[in-house]
């Protein structure tokens, strides 16, 4: 709170010498202890019942239930942003979807049972059994009128 060197300790307690003087000083000081004590005890008190209020209101288990959760959702948000990453270093360009250059994450690898429907269905429809597209066929050139030549 207060930012008070012995410095300025040693200052405040010249001038206190020098105001109250000699004969007062002690007194002065028991004083000013016993009010900090005070001050204290009722600051520990006012902290009791705060905590107290808030035991009976049931708001402490409130906040731990809430603690809880998130605590149970870290391990969910940290795998998210581990496939973040992983997503926005994945170059399909590369070979096999690999990282970019420079990227310390390692190539996507696709879920197996993905991958294998993705290979059924490029086995029921093979690019070269499908027929050729139909050309449209060029017109043969209108003859000549005849006679008038």
């Amino acid at each position: 709170m207060f930012d008070i060197g012995w410095s300025e300790l040693l200052v405040i307690g010249v001038v206190a010498l020098i105001v109250v003087g000699p004969k007062d000083l002690p007194v002065m000081f028991r004083s000013l202890g016993r009010v900090t004590a005070k001050a204290r005890a009722m600051a520990r008190d006012f902290t009791r019942a705060m905590e107290e209020a808030a035991k009976e209101t049931g708001l402490e288990e409130a906040s731990k239930g809430l603690t809880d959760i998130a605590r149970a959702k870290a391990p969910g948000i940290a795998a998210l942003e581990r496939a973040t990453e992983k997503f926005e270093k994945w170059d399909p360009k590369l070979p096999g979807g690999a990282a970019k250059a420079g990227a310390a994450a390692a190539p996507f690898v696709p879920d197996p049972e993905l991958q294998a429907e993705l290979d059924a269905a490029e086995l029921e429809g093979e690019p070269d059994d499908l027929p050729a597209p139909k050309t449209p066929a060029k017109a043969a050139p209108k003859p000549a009128p005849k006679g008038d030549a």
